[in-house]
């Protein structure tokens, strides 16, 4: 399969979808890890080229740890737009990988690029299947599988969740992941949250800090999990499980039957597949 996660930030796919990408990976599946910005605003001290140069090397680090392709587009940081220009970059992109999943933010989040990144996505999610728009691509003849990656956020609606995934043997190379990104988890993201001055300035010692100091965050999604986690994996193996990953499917796109679902996710435990 071509699964295609989509952030506006190099290290917003990561957060949300590390671990189901190591997975897919791990099986044999081409993944995509695009950043809809440079990250060029991202950072306390740093700025402009310099900013993005680096955050580039790191989201191409962080994606040769599982062999995925990483993907960073030129657009500032804190400046996307749903242009057509953009809309037009989306549907050359999904086209060209042959998308049969496409994962996304959700349209209602906090930062402006998550949200603009997820309408350029919608937007495209109709046109790639319209071969006069670009028409130097061939238009995909089946349209793939929309998604959105998890969240908090509340209003207008509240993140509903219809595929839960264990990724807690996959949480080892999803940190290694995120360690890639040290202008971001020790630097930018800490500053932050006002916990600059926590981080060991002891490179050894920093993955440490990063997963304890992290945990309880993505744990809170694992709590919030268990209702899915039982439906997806049965009532005894969700009460082992330490680490989750959700994904609710786009109203736009292939509408996915539980067994595309269960195609899509070839990690979901064989014995629930009925």
């Amino acid at each position: 399969m071509n699964i295609v996660l989509i952030g506006a930030h190099p290290d917003d796919c990561e957060v949300k979808a590390g671990g189901a990408a190591a997975i897919w990976r791990e099986a044999g599946h081409t993944v995509y890890i695009v950043s809809m910005t440079n990250g060029d605003a991202g950072h306390q001290t740093l700025s402009g080229k310099p900013l993005a140069k680096i955050r580039k090397e790191e989201s191409k680090r962080s994606a040769a740890l599982i062999g995925a392709k990483s993907v960073i587009m030129d657009h500032h940081d804190g400046e996307l737009q749903p242009t057509l220009a953009v809309r037009k970059k989306v549907v050359s992109l999904i086209r060209k990988a042959n998308a049969d999943l496409v994962i996304t933010h959700r349209p209602n989040d906090y930062h402006p690029d998550h949200r603009y990144t997820s309408q350029a996505v919608q937007d495209a999610a109709y046109m790639v299947t319209v071969p006069a728009f670009v028409p130097s691509i061939p238009a995909l003849r089946k349209n793939p599988v929309f998604m959105y990656m998890m969240d908090r956020f509340e209003k207008p609606y509240a993140f509903e969740s219809d595929v839960t995934i264990d990724v807690t043997e996959a949480m080892d190379t999803k940190w290694a992941m995120l360690d890639c990104m040290d202008s971001q988890v020790y630097e930018w993201l800490a500053w932050h949250a006002g916990l600059l001055e926590q981080v060991p300035e002891d490179k050894s010692k920093r993955l440490a800090w990063l997963k304890k100091t992290w945990s309880p965050h993505f744990k809170t999604y694992t709590k919030a999990a268990k209702p899915g986690l039982v439906k997806w994996y049965g009532k005894t193996k969700a009460e082992k499980v330490r680490f989750v990953e959700m994904f609710e499917v786009s109203e736009y796109g292939h509408q996915p039957s539980k067994k595309d679902l269960l195609a899509l996710f070839p990690s979901l435990p064989k014995n629930r597949r009925s």
